[in-house]
């Protein structure tokens, strides 16, 4: 059975309990007639007793509330006990002060008394000795180590204990409250990985489709043959950014396993492992959609690690959407492989404040977010009348 709130750990009912309880046993030794004394004194009244028990018993209730108090209030009553005689209800409770002194007060407390009952045990076995002149005196200092010594040496073990205890429970906490905060950094980092990427999938397309379709409704006069070319152009974007952002979806809800060994990093998924080797492919289309592109390569090209080549991919597919989007109508990209980075750039003339499609330069922070995890460099800005971005993206293969 569990005991009652009030009788539990830390509580003061607990503590008055014991108080009682030692009260108890030392009136039932009372009333057995139990009273030995180291010194017998017949002409000292037994009821003299009580009081020390009774002030001993109160130094017990205050061990947890005030336990210097109650040391310096069991100690006095210690003192009048044994100037009638010493009895053994008020030792036997005295041990208890003793302990709840080292478990409950301060680190100075129970280092003091440890210094003071070794003292006078050592001086207890000197005066045993010495009064007896035999060696057998050495028992008075034995029975300081019993009532004084071995409460104060079994308190200091439970202290130990209890505060290496709530330190483990300490760092577990701290390690509970650590894994939690990567918990969090993981999934703002997932969830930043997973805009750029649905930005990159679908808002690409979907700006070539609002061009057109602006285009179309804007434009008079226009004749079957250009309706019907951007037409096309709206349906080809639409169905491929309709294909990649499914792709993502079925990504999001089966992730992928590689095969590769630990520390290689995780699997970039074949839905969204586009390439920069891709590029041309989407040169085509953004021409389809009425960006005369010219294209630039520099060096020899290689294989790249699947990281950079998909940032490369995505900052020169949104780039060239940004292009078309607000540039006036061409655009230039170059791609230079070298020993160690595959530089990015692609520049196109700028177009008259409000001529241009409204943007909420989402696209520049995704790229910038790209460029910066793979520790590359990365600027975009006006330069010479013309917008410039360019991208460095490291490779890890030469010096």
């Amino acid at each position: 059975m569990r005991p009652p709130p009030w009788l539990g750990s830390g509580t003061l009912g607990r503590d008055l309990a014991l108080a009682a309880a030692s009260l108890a046993g030392g009136l039932v030794l009372y009333a057995l007639g139990w009273q030995p004394q180291v010194r017998p004194d017949p002409g000292v009244p037994s009821a003299l007793f009580l009081p020390p028990l009774l002030v001993m018993c109160a130094a017990v209730g205050m061990r947890r509330v005030a336990p210097r108090a109650s040391l310096a209030v069991g100690t006095g009553a210690l003192v009048v006990d044994t100037a009638l005689g010493n009895s053994l209800g008020t030792i036997l409770v005295y041990t208890q002060v003793l302990y709840d002194a080292c478990v409950y007060g301060p680190p100075r407390l129970w280092r003091w008394l440890l210094r003071v009952t070794i003292g006078l045990s050592l001086v207890g076995a000197v005066v045993g000795v010495v009064s007896l002149d035999n060696w057998r005196g050495v028992t008075v200092g034995v029975l300081v180590v019993l009532a004084g010594l071995l409460p104060v040496l079994t308190g200091i073990s439970v202290r130990q204990y209890r505060d290496q205890a709530a330190a483990e429970r300490a760092r577990a906490e701290q390690t509970a409250r650590l894994v939690e905060l990567d918990r969090r950094q993981a999934v703002s980092a997932e969830r930043a990985r997973m805009a750029r990427e649905l930005h990159d999938v679908v808002a690409n397309h979907l700006s070539a489709v609002a061009i057109h379709a602006t285009a179309v409704l804007s434009v008079p006069g226009l004749d079957r043959g250009q309706v019907t070319s951007a037409l096309r152009v709206i349906r080809e974007s639409s169905v491929q950014g309709l294909a990649e952002m499914r792709q993502m979806i079925e990504v999001l809800r089966e992730p992928a396993t590689g095969d590769g060994l630990a520390g290689d990093g995780p699997a970039v998924p074949e839905a969204v492992a586009k390439r920069l080797a891709e590029a041309d492919g989407l040169v085509e289309r953004i021409q389809a959609a009425g960006l005369a592109v010219r294209v630039r390569t520099d060096g020899t090209p290689g294989p790249l690690p699947v990281g950079v080549d998909l940032a490369a991919y995505r900052i020169v597919q949104e780039s060239l959407t940004n292009a078309l989007k607000h540039g006036t109508g061409e655009a230039e990209l170059t791609i230079a492989y070298r020993p160690a980075e595959v530089v990015v750039t692609v520049e196109n003339p700028v177009r008259a404040p409000g001529g241009g499609m409204p943007g909420a330069g989402a696209g520049l922070i995704g790229m910038r977010e790209r460029v910066t995890l793979l520790a590359g460099r990365f600027t975009a800005g006006p330069q010479d009348g013309r917008w410039r971005v360019r991208a460095a993206l490291p490779t890890g293969q030469g010096g």
